[in-house]
């Protein structure tokens, strides 16, 4: 098959691309710059701010249009998959669907369904938007942007129409999929996301003498995520048992140098407000680090995993991350079994080959 992947976040599209490469597809990804974070791809697309910026980049994807049919698949990452307005990006979605067999919506992000499942129809005990009862939108200000901003009449259409018109919706993580459930059951399949692993060694799931707990944080979202109470709780750990760990915390950086610093760590805290680890949390899962961070038992019970439970999952209060820290500083006999778990789990069920047939049985699926 021929298959194209429009949009990427975090490497999703193109690893699952390298999968199906690997199966005997022909793929091609496109995708934007995303600031700091350097991902690859085969076609870059890159807007300039200012209006000649926008201009250069209507000119770039109106040059792309010949190169955007023939596809038996064509894939998007969410409904933004341009950094196009919505009536721009609209008449793009219908040219898609008229010149190529099948168009389908991998759901990777905040849209509209994500934050209307948060906020109007309190689905989760908590997430981005709500602890409980507790709305965060009236204290964070990013929550109540991204709220405002996919609610707009125009944001809400254009989420509906194309959900509404694409063949299938593939949701990465368990909360989104829950979200589309709703409106989209018939056409919603859960779907991991993909992680090109390592090869094993015995010597990644050893013990050090001091314990390597590590943090990366994007700037913009620190609070939104929940990443300044899981580092206040990392730094006192760090303060407590200064003999015991060692606390390394890192802020915007490129891609490749994030794994270069992530690859000699034990233990990532990553996700205070999910269910689910998202693809930073699943990288260092793939390389043997414990991830403290987001496993709910209705994430195993979707993926029907019975017996690893590799993750460390804490609620989302700094109490919950300094005892589940302090537990791991205190009995670091429990480190390795959890290293391999952590391997094991990626290797059963996000190794991007395994992936890549999931959605291979999807694609027949549909013709």
């Amino acid at each position: 098959m021929k298959i194209l992947f429009l949009g990427d976040a975090s490497m999703a599209h193109y690893n699952l691309s390298l999968g199906l490469r690997k199966l005997g597809h022909e793929t091609l990804v496109i995708s934007e710059k995303l600031r700091w974070r350097k991902f690859p791809q085969d076609i870059l697309l890159d807007r300039k701010p200012g209006k000649w910026g926008g201009l250069r980049y209507l000119i770039q994807v109106l040059l792309l249009l010949p190169k955007l049919r023939g596809y038996d698949i064509v894939q998007l990452v969410g409904p933004n998959f341009m950094a196009l307005r919505k009536e721009k990006l609209r008449w793009i979605y219908d040219y898609l669907r008229r010149h190529n067999k099948r168009v389908l919506m991998t759901v990777l992000g905040d849209d509209y369904y994500w934050v209307h499942g948060c906020c109007d129809l309190h689905l989760f005990r908590y997430s981005d938007f709500n602890l409980g009862p507790v709305d965060r939108r009236l204290t964070f200000p990013y929550a109540k942007k991204q709220y405002e901003e996919w609610t707009l009449p125009i944001n809400k259409d254009f989420s509906q129409y194309i959900a509404s018109t694409c063949d299938a919706i593939t949701p990465v993580l368990y909360e989104y999929w829950l979200c589309y459930q709703q409106y989209w059951k018939e056409k919603t399949t859960y779907m991991p996301l993909p992680v090109v692993p390592k090869k094993e060694s015995s010597d990644r799931f050893r013990v050090r003498d001091k314990i390597r707990i590590f943090l990366g944080i994007q700037r913009n979202r620190s609070e939104y995520k929940g990443t300044d109470i899981m580092r206040k709780a990392a730094e006192d750990i760090a303060a407590k048992y200064p003999e015991k760990v060692e606390l390394s915390i890192v802020e915007n950086l490129p891609y490749t140098e994030y794994i270069k610093k992530m690859e000699s760590q034990d233990v990532l805290i990553d996700q205070l407000y999910s269910y689910t680890p998202a693809m930073n949390g699943l990288l260092a899962l793939s390389k043997g680090i414990v991830c403290v961070g987001g496993g709910e038992p209705e994430m195993y019970q979707l993926m029907n995993e019975t017996e690893r439970h590799p993750i460390v999952n804490v609620k989302p209060y700094y109490e919950s991350v300094y005892e589940e820290l302090e537990n791991l500083v205190l009995h670091p006999q429990l480190i390795p079994d959890l290293k391999r778990q952590s391997y094991e789990f990626i290797q059963q069920h996000h190794h991007y080959i395994k992936v890549a047939q999931r959605y291979e049985a999807l694609y027949n699926s549909l013709f």
